[in-house]
């Protein structure tokens, strides 16, 4: 009985030897090195198949997008994880970027697998053997790219669906390379759909003062909370939300009511209109400084205002001073009124030229009359669907009033919308600093589109110029 009862121990402490020995990487102890089998998978993989990037790996589903493309080649694409489900704020996906630190683009990893952060921890460098897998979106039309291991079709389309627990252990390989993922540096304006997957940090951000009091998730709310968060850009406010799971195991913290910075994912919505960003953890908001308050015309003189309310509805802009100039294609600056208020507007749509590129440019301002000069404006956009239809903000201190080609432009920086913003919403450009210039100053618009090409056929609007002084 003795020898039975000491063979019932000794097996007891096996298997549970055993299964502590097969657990995944915890979140305590990240291994450094993986099991034989994976550290030859990833050998193989490298030996015998082809390096690709990120974009390459998009454009195979652009080529013909609402249906998934199945990949038959030996290709693989290498990323760091960027994304953690460790707060349950991500479920059975991952994100990872091209680089730990200025990532040019993300992709979405969805496979059957919870608490994936034991095995994909954040910074892990992920080697994807893309043969076998689907590249597509997980929702038709939300514009996320996403590696997936098959594929389902309704009504709507086609979607990727989860890799299955073999797929995972085939085509995800992990190296041994952990990285701190340095957050990319934006603001809210900058953020465009290539940021999709990024981990980013943005400065000078507080939550809206009516969320004061208010958790992370709302209670009435049954999957997703979206919070609106605001930064101070000279004489407004530019937003963004941030939007949170009802499984993360934050969602009933209390939202900081200062000012600070917020690190996280940018994702989209569920249906992929709108760019939000997603928490990996809550430890990455730190918002403990005063609220920001954006500034007071009060404390500023007036030097020169065009507010556009003279436009006259639909016709070619030819106010007193400005000029408007077409470098390329036939299309200028149109006078635009739209329910009580006039702008000046840029639209490529139905041009039917290949390239169009319309410059809009001040009158002339005395530098020398007065001192600390900033100019301020806003801007909206409609139809835009690519980053490549810009619009830009040029001065010249050698324009000669009529040979815009000619002359000397340097760029400033200013916020503009993008296709996170809602249609004719418009943003302010922050208070623009020129008081380095002297002699005559003038300020141009330039904006880069196209009628023949569906991505740049948007349109851009500037209202409400001004050349202030600080008093």
């Amino acid at each position: 009985m003795k020898t039975n009862k000491f063979l019932k121990i000794v097996l007891g402490l096996m298997v549970t030897f055993a299964t502590v020995s097969c657990v995944q990487d915890d979140d305590y102890t990240v291994p450094t090195s993986q099991g034989d089998e994976e550290s030859a998978a990833l050998a193989n993989l490298i030996a015998t198949g082809i390096e690709v990037d990120m974009e390459y790996v998009k454009e195979l589903y652009n080529s013909s997008p609402g249906i998934p493309f199945e990949v038959e080649d030996n290709i693989y694409v290498i990323g760091y994880v960027s994304s953690s489900d460790k707060t349950g704020n991500f479920f059975k996906e991952f994100f990872m970027q091209d680089s730990p630190s200025n990532p040019m683009g993300g992709l979405k990893v969805v496979l059957d697998e919870l608490d994936s952060y034991n095995q994909f921890n954040q910074g892990r460098q992920v080697y994807i053997s893309l043969k076998g897998t689907f590249i597509g979106e997980e929702r038709v039309g939300n514009g996320i790219y996403t590696i997936g291991g098959g594929t389902e079709f309704d009504q709507y389309g086609g979607t990727v669906t989860r890799l299955n627990v073999n797929q995972v252990g085939n085509n995800l390989l992990r190296s041994s390379v952990t990285e701190e993922i340095v957050p990319l540096n934006v603001t809210f304006s900058e953020i465009t759909d290539q940021h999709v997957g990024v981990f980013v940090q943005v400065d000078g951000v507080e939550f809206a003062a009516n969320l004061n009091g208010l958790r992370y998730f709302d209670p009435i709310q049954v999957y997703d909370t979206q919070r609106t968060m605001q930064t101070c850009t000279g004489f407004g406010y530019a937003s963004f939300s941030l939007e949170t799971s009802s499984f993360a195991n934050f969602k009933a913290e209390l939202l900081p009511t200062g000012n600070g910075s917020i690190k996280a994912v940018v994702n989209k919505t569920f249906d992929g209109s709108a760019r939000v960003l997603a928490l990996n953890n809550v430890s990455d908001v730190n918002m403990n400084s005063d609220r920001c308050t954006p500034l007071d015309f009060s404390d500023f003189e007036v030097i020169y205002e065009e507010d556009f309310q003279s436009a006259v509805d639909g016709t070619n802009l030819d106010l007193p001073g400005w000029t408007n100039f077409a470098e390329a294609g036939s299309r200028v600056w149109r006078e635009e009124a739209f329910q009580g208020n006039g702008y000046a507007e840029f639209s490529t749509f139905g041009s039917g030229d290949v390239s169009n590129i319309g410059w809009l440019v001040t009158p002339g301002f005395d530098m020398d009359a007065q001192e600390n000069e900033f100019i301020n404006f806003t801007a909206a956009q409609h139809h835009l669907d690519s980053p490549d239809n810009t619009i830009e903000v040029f001065v010249s201190t050698d324009y000669d009033g009529s040979d815009v080609l000619g002359a000397t432009w340097e760029p400033l920086v200013a916020s503009f919308p993008t296709q996170a913003n809602s249609w004719y919403e418009f943003v302010d450009s922050g208070l623009i600093d020129v008081s380095s210039y002297s002699g005559t100053l003038y300020v141009a618009f330039k904006v880069t589109g196209s009628g023949t090409n569906e991505q740049l056929d948007g349109a851009y609007q500037v209202d409400n110029f001004v050349m202030l002084a600080s008093m």
